[in-house]
C-alpha cells in the first residue's frame, strides 16, 4: 500500500497535512507512519474511480473503498488470501481518524461512517519450531534465481547475507517489526554483543545481548553483505535493499521472509501463516521452553508489564500436552 501512487495534488497535500496533524497531536511514531499509509489506500481507489477532488471524499466513498475495495483485496503476500479482520479493524480506525482530521480541521464537513470494527476471535499465536527456525537459516544459503540476469554471484551473496541477518535480528534478538525496520548500523556494538533498541514500543530503549551465532551472521552481514549493498556511506539503517542501498522496508522484508518460507520446501511450514512478529513469538518461546525465567524474558522482549509475557507460557504449556 506504501507504494500505490496517489498524483492528484489535492490528495497529495492532504495526506501529508493529515500526517502533520497526527504527529503536532502527540501520536505514536507507528500511527504517525502507518495511519497516512493506509489512508492512501482511500486517495488510490478514489482515483481509480476519476475522483480527484477534496469533495468527492464522502462517507458513501469511504464505505465503498471498504467493501468492495479493502474487503476484496487478495493480501500480498502469495497465498494469503484476504486481509484478515484484525488488519482491516486498522484499516477502519485509520478511516476514523482520517474522517476526524477532516471534520476538525475544517477541511470537509463530512459525516460519521458507521463502519463498525470486524470481530476478531481469540486468534492463537503462529509459533516456529527450532527445526523450522534452521530450515529458515538453510534456505538463506541457497542459490537464487531472477528476472534480472546481471545481477552479480556477489550481490546474490550479499543478499543473503542480509537475509541471514534479518533473522538472527528478528528471531534471535526478539525484536519487533518496527523496531528491526528502523535498526540503525551504529546501533549494534559488535565488540560487546549488544544491541540497542533506540525506537521500542512507546519510545522505550532497551539493550539486548546478541548470542554468539547471531552475532557471527550479524557480523558477517555488516563488513561484508552491508558494505557491498551500501550505495552511500551516509545511509544509516542496518537493513538496506539490494536495488538503491536505502533502508529496507518492513513489507519488502516481510515478502523476502515468504520467499525463505518456500524454499524450504516444508509443507508444514508452508501452510502457517508466518510474519516477522512470528520470530519474536517463536524465540520467547523456545526461551522458555529451555528454562529461561519469565522475568529474563520480559527484560529481552521489552515488554512494559509481565502480563504480555505470560501467554508464552501457555503456549509452552499447549506444546508439552502435544508432545
Amino acid at each position: 500500500m506504501k507504494r500505490l501512487p496517489v498524483v492528484s495534488p489535492a490528495y497529495q497535500y492532504i495526506e501529508k497535512s493529515f500526517k502533520e496533524w497526527l504527529e503536532v497531536l502527540g501520536y505514536s511514531w507507528q500511527g504517525v507512519y502507518y495511519m497516512p499509509i493506509q489512508i492512501r489506500g482511500l486517495l488510490n481507489h478514489l482515483e481509480s474511480r476519476n475522483k480527484t477532488q477534496l469533495q468527492d471524499i464522502t462517507t458513501e466513498a469511504i464505505k465503498d473503498y471498504y467493501y468492495n475495495g479493502l474487503r476484496q483485496r487478495t493480501n500480498y503476500l502469495h497465498g494469503a488470501g484476504t486481509l484478515t479482520n484484525t488488519h482491516l479493524n486498522k484499516h477502519i480506525q485509520a478511516l476514523r481518524k482520517f474522517t476526524e482530521y477532516l471534520r476538525q480541521t475544517g477541511k470537509l464537513e463530512i459525516a460519521m461512517f458507521n463502519i463498525p470494527l470486524e470481530k476478531v476471535l481469540n486468534e492463537k499465536l503462529t509459533i516456529l519450531t527450532e527445526e523450522e527456525i534452521q530450515q529458515l537459516y538453510k534456505a538463506t544459503e541457497q542459490p537464487q534465481h531472477s528476472k534480472r540476469n546481471n545481477r552479480s554471484p556477489e550481490l546474490y551473496e550479499a543478499i543473503q547475507q542480509r537475509d541471514k541477518a534479518m533473522i538472527s535480528i528478528f528471531y534471535g534478538c526478539g525484536l519487533r517489526r518496527n523496531e528491526g525496520c528502523q535498526l540503525n548500523i551504529n546501533d549494534i556494538n559488535i565488540s560487546s554483543g549488544v544491541l540497542h533498541v533506540i525506537k521500542g514500543k512507546g519510545y522505550k530503549e532497551r539493550l539486548v545481548p546478541v548470542s554468539t551465532k547471531s552475532l557471527e551472521h550479524i557480523t558477517t552481514y555488516i563488513y561484508e553483505g552491508r558494505n557491498y549493498l551500501l550505495k552511500e556511506n551516509k545511509e544509516a539503517a542496518f537493513f538496506i535493499g539490494a536495488n538503491n542501498g536505502k533502508r529496507l522496508g518492513g513489507q519488502l522484508m516481510l515478502v523476502k521472509l515468504q520467499q525463505l518460507i518456500l524454499q524450504t520446501n516444508n509443507p508444514e511450514l508452508m501452510e502457517k501463516e508466518v510474519g516477522l512478529h512470528t520470530l519474536r513469538h517463536s524465540i520467547a518461546t523456545h526461551l522458555l521452553a529451555n528454562g529461561m525465567s519469565l522475568e529474563k524474558i520480559k527484560d529481552f522482549l521489552g515488554h512494559s508489564s509481565m502480563d504480555s509475557t505470560q501467554i508464552y507460557t501457555h503456549l509452552v504449556n499447549e506444546e508439552n500436552e502435544k508432545i
